[in-house]
Order: C-alpha cells, then structure tokens, then sequence
C-alpha cells in the first residue's frame, strides 16, 4: 500500500477494488471533480483514477455541447456542466474496413430484430440502417467498437455521456461508451441530485478497509490466482491427453489401413488367379472345339 503524504491517504492494492463503491459501476461526477482525479505512484499504466483513494474507471456526466469539432479518425465534443470545467468527449470514427462490416451486420441485426425506432435510451449499438450510408461518417464506442448514431450530438444539445478517461496532453478527456440526450430540465436536475448524494455520501470521505478486510481480499486473490493457474494446468494437460488420444487414434487407423491393404491385396491375387484359370480354360474349350470342328 501507498500513503499519499498530502491528506495521508492508503492506497490500497488493485485486489482490493473489487471492495470500493466506485469499483466497475458509472461514478455520477461534475466535470469539476473530473478533472481532480489523480494517478498517484504505482498506479501508472493502469486505466484507473483516484477521487481521494476511490478508484474510478468508468464516469458519468451530463452537460451542454458548447463544441464539436471533426478529426482525422475522431469527433470531440466539448461539454459544459457549469461547474466551472469543461471536459472533451472522444468520439471514435469506424475504421474503413471495419465500417464495410459492420454496416451488414448491423442492418441484418435491425432486420432481425425488429426494433422500434427509439427504443434504445442509450443510444448504443441498435441505430437505424440509414445512418450507414457510405457517404457518412460511421462512429463507434471506445470499448466494443458497437455503432452509435451522433447525429443528435450538436453544439446545444444537453447529453449525458458515459466513458472511460484518458489523458491527452495533460489534460482529462472521456472515450464515450454510450449516451443519452436530457430530454426536459427534470432530468437534468435528477442527474444533479443523484451526482451530488453521491459526492456527499461516498467520494467526500476517504475510502477506508481494515486490516481483516484486506487480508480477506489478499487471500481471494491468491485462491483466484491459484485456481487460474489450476485451470490452466487443467487445459495443458486435457489438450496433451487430446494430443495422445489422436496420436493413439491415427496409429490405430493406420493399422487397421495396412490390415486393409493387406486383405484388398490378397484378395486382389486371389482374383487375379482365379480370372488367369478362367482365361486358361477358355482357351482350352477353344482349343478343343477347334479340334471336333476339324476332325
């Protein structure tokens, strides 16, 4: 573990996120408090951000469109929630290639199914065919690369957005995951609560576990390790057996291929014989009428 020295906070091993009320659920946050995360020492290289000692992957936010700005590859879309930060929103453009497959498989998934037009609140993976065209930008979600209609997405528009963060150039950005537009100020205001309740009563006080607690979760995760390397064990020795078992199979073809061999061979003399005897006493009877016939 780690002591922040600044607050004194522990920062506690990644075995024991599973723990945190903040571990794999969207944390409701003001872009203010986005861009207060930090990656303290040790944690580098890892896809996760600290609020306090809270470990967050995954964000939710919610604000206006202020900018939106196209980009080899990508769309960036600046969203603003008045609490004094904006925050961009990166948008993957499909691959060329990726985009010619997907444009079929998501029209024959649509045909398939049989969805109602806006259906989907989330606005991920289940858009109508016709925003595919070929003459259209295809854009895609940062995990899953699952097709989403941004059309909606425009400078006015008020959207909430959930990704996963990143950092460009020293600055936080959100790989957008999925989104839905804010329909009425009620909904807005629903986010706000929810956003602050969640603020008070879990990332404004430090995240604490006892020492019991993180024993329990170090020995979960030495048994999960052990059973995965159990299982793998398990996996190399059924695919040497598998391996036997088809050397075993092939030898047992293989012989029963040269028995075969042995038999159509002996067979084959047999009948060989058989039609040179035959051939013989043709030969013979022919012969033989040859001579009544001249007498």
């Amino acid at each position: 573990m780690e002591t922040a020295t600044d607050a004194d906070l522990v920062f506690y091993p990644a075995f024991c996120f599973k723990a945190s009320p903040t571990h794999f659920t969207w944390v409701k946050m003001a872009i203010a408090d986005v861009h207060r995360l930090k990656r303290p020492k040790g944690f580098e290289g890892q896809k996760v951000f600290f609020y306090k000692n809270h470990p967050i992957s995954y964000i939710a936010v919610a604000g206006v469109i202020v900018a939106r700005t196209d980009v080899p590859r990508r769309t960036i879309l600046t969203i603003d929630d008045s609490s004094g930060a904006t925050l961009d929103i990166v948008v993957l453009q499909a691959d060329p290639k990726e985009k010619d497959s997907r444009q079929s498989a998501q029209t024959l998934n649509f045909a398939i199914s049989g969805i109602a037009s806006g259906s989907n609140p989330e606005n991920i993976s289940e858009e109508k065919p016709d925003i595919l065209a070929m003459n259209q930008t295809v854009h895609v979600s940062a995990t899953d690369r699952s097709i989403i209609d941004i059309s909606q997405l425009q400078p006015g528009a008020i959207v909430k957005v959930k990704g996963t963060l990143s950092i460009f150039r020293s600055d936080f950005q959100l790989n957008l995951e999925r989104f839905s537009m804010v329909p009425d100020t009620n909904a807005e205001m629903k986010f706000i609560d929810e956003k602050l309740q969640f603020l008070v009563g879990v990332l404004s006080d430090p995240w604490v576990l006892l020492d019991e607690e993180v024993e329990q979760l170090r020995r979960e995760a030495e048994r999960g390790h052990v059973e995965i390397a159990e299982e793998r064990r398990r996996a190399e020795r059924r695919l040497k057996r598998r391996a036997e078992q088809e050397e075993k199979d092939q030898r047992h073809i293989q012989r029963r291929y040269e028995k075969e061999e042995k038999k159509r061979a002996s067979a084959a003399g047999v009948c060989k014989e058989n039609g040179a005897r035959v051939m013989a006493d043709i030969k013979r009877r022919r012969g033989a009428s040859g001579s009544g016939s001249s007498s």
